[in-house]
């Protein structure tokens, strides 16, 4: 009790601190100052366990900076993807490979997409399926840039006839410009071709979509920035209802990418079954995982700028049957330190989060024994998800994390962030858990003995995961 009392007298100066930041975009609270949209509940919705699974991402920056005709990725590369991942990850549960952004798509024949980096889905999606994998497809489901004298399927509505209309349509920044075509959800037709681009997908093979740019379309804002129009909440609403219900009819898992969360993400947690909590991953490291704008929470997308304050702010969220919290992509080889790569796998799985592996074979070296510890994995495939003991993102108990497995084992987690070894000396009774309990160390796969604490100390950038039993 000693030590709760500790932790929570820390948390309140934590907040008033904070308080005094001049930064005008920084907030500590969750203000509800948004619109409120019609909502609807989806009986069932969040019925899937955070994905295991390989990226493009990595791959995907390396062109970054190309000519879009020079930007590609051949049949031949996913081949060799997917032979390395059938291989090396699947045996551990990673069960899909996923497109993303950067590479150019096409249409070569109808509304829909059919090409990503010069290959056709198809073909990426039969080999894949060949191997036991799955495929995820990366899009802006609301944007388009195909036929627009097409008619939406099963309508006679034309796809140019969803497209943003001056003489009719309200948006935020009517004079922004917008580096897409977004459709506009009250247009008729909109909602017929939401679904009917999900049911491509579902037909194609697909069974994970991430979408993108969602902050862009709901209120035009990036952080302090315009970068379109903006259509308001209730078109913004009414685009993931629209996909949500599509995606529970064709059982298929979809991720938010770039959501502002407004309203403590009364929208996003409803209708996605996953929503990114943090910026982009970009070059990864320490600077993603931890560092980045640490203890800083911002009032638009992206709140939070490194995973550890993602998982921790939005934490409430989380749970077995709610939504699921996406800490972006994962590349082990840019870390500096075995401790950090053991930090960054950790925390993904004890909040309950995905780990996309976004290494290259050419790239990832002898890391791939973080991604495969199999006592880790335990977590993701028990479908557990852990608490901070506090939620005060940069707080001394939001570096205590803890839960239950479905068998009634607890997971115990401490997080050293500091530049400098920490000790940490944490009482089971502190976290409701009775004792003496038998303690399993999981990165050091050891027995630790009967213990009713665990006292440590833990390198800098390092982690202790264990394993509680009766």
């Amino acid at each position: 009790m000693k030590k709760y009392l500790f932790f929570t007298i820390l948390n309140i100066l934590v907040i008033m601190m904070a308080g005094c930041s001049d930064d005008p975009n920084y907030v500590m609270n969750r203000p509800d100052v948004h619109e409120h949209p019609e909502l609807t509940d989806i009986a069932g919705f969040h019925s899937y366990k955070a994905p295991l699974y390989w990226s493009i991402y990595e791959a995907c920056l390396d062109q970054q900076d190309l000519p879009v005709e020079k930007q590609h990725f051949s049949l031949e590369q996913w081949k060799e993807v997917i032979d390395w991942v059938a291989t090396e990850l699947k045996p551990h549960g990673y069960d899909m490979v996923c497109t993303d952004g950067f590479l150019d798509t096409q249409c070569v024949d109808g509304i829909f997409k059919t090409h990503y980096g010069g290959t056709a889905y198809r073909d990426i999606i039969d080999y894949a399926h060949s191997k036991g994998l799955k495929v995820g497809i990366y899009d802006i489901p609301m944007t388009y840039t195909c036929a627009e004298r097409d008619k939406v399927p099963g309508t006679e509505y034309s796809m140019g006839s969803l497209l943003y209309n001056p003489d009719i349509d309200e948006v935020i920044n009517p004079k922004a410009n917008e580096p897409y075509k977004y459709i506009v959800m009250s247009h008729p037709g909109a909602r017929e071709y939401i679904r009917a681009l999900i049911r491509y997908y579902k037909e194609l093979g697909a069974d994970f979509l991430r979408f993108d740019y969602l902050s862009h379309y709901e209120d035009g804002f990036d952080r302090n920035n315009i970068v379109g129009k903006g259509y308001g909440r209730q078109n913004y609403a009414d685009l993931l209802e629209t996909i949500a219900l599509e995606a529970k009819e064709q059982d298929i898992m979809v991720s938010l990418v770039m959501p502002h969360l407004y309203n403590d993400a009364e929208i996003e947690k409803r209708y996605g079954h996953m929503i990114r909590i943090v910026r982009d991953t970009w070059t990864g490291g320490w600077l993603h995982t931890s560092s980045h704008d640490r203890g800083k929470i911002y009032n638009r997308w992206s709140n939070l700028n490194n995973q550890f304050d993602g998982f921790t702010y939005w934490s409430h969220l989380s749970g077995r049957d709610k939504v699921i919290l996406d800490g972006d992509f994962t590349i082990a080889h840019s870390f500096e330190t075995d401790a950090e790569k053991k930090f960054c796998i950790s925390i993904q799985l004890m909040a309950g989060g995905p780990i996309a592996v976004a290494d290259q074979p050419g790239t990832i070296g002898d890391n791939l024994k973080y991604y495969t510890n199999d006592e880790m994995l335990a977590l993701n495939h028990d479908r557990f998800v852990g608490k901070p003991l506090s939620d005060v993102v940069n707080s001394e108990g939001s570096n205590v994390w803890y839960g239950q497995m479905s068998n009634g084992d607890y997971i115990v987690g401490l997080f050293n962030r500091e530049d400098n070894p920490k000790v940490f000396n944490v009482a089971f009774a502190d976290l409701g858990i009775s004792s003496p309990m038998k303690v399993r160390d999981l990165w050091e796969h050891a027995d630790e003995g009967t213990a009713s604490a665990i006292n440590a100390q833990i390198e800098p950038h390092g982690c202790k995961i264990v394993r509680l039993s009766k």
